[in-house]
């Protein structure tokens, strides 16, 4: 990953909203959850889910697919842990002595 897709990607997250959806949708995992449903437990209006939940697919870090009449996003996984390792890609690094490197996710 390089460093403005980090950045994109860390700056979607960086709003209430969208933070607080990605979080929803983290508990929901692959099942996601449907556009409408997310504003209405949100509690915000439905356009301004879609436009929160638009920032979190442009930057890679949702998915959406059609059920019918609905939009179901979901966590792209794949995509949060690449943002994972790439925060810890040079993870103490320094130190003198060796550390045990974090688990992958």
């Amino acid at each position: 990953m390089e460093i403005k897709e980090a950045v994109q990607r860390l700056g979607a997250l960086a709003h209430e909203t969208r933070l607080s959806v990605f979080r929803l949708l983290v508990r929901r995992g692959m099942a996601g959850l449907a556009a409408g449903e997310i504003a209405a437990r949100m509690e915000i209006s439905a356009p301004n889910a879609s436009f929160h939940l638009a920032e979190l697919a442009r930057v890679g870090l949702v998915t959406a697919r059609r059920n019918g009449r609905s939009v179901i996003y979901s966590i792209d996984f794949t995509s949060i842990a690449g943002l994972v390792d790439y925060l810890r890609e040079n993870c103490c690094a320094e130190e003198e002595q060796a550390v045990v490197p974090l688990k992958s996710i």
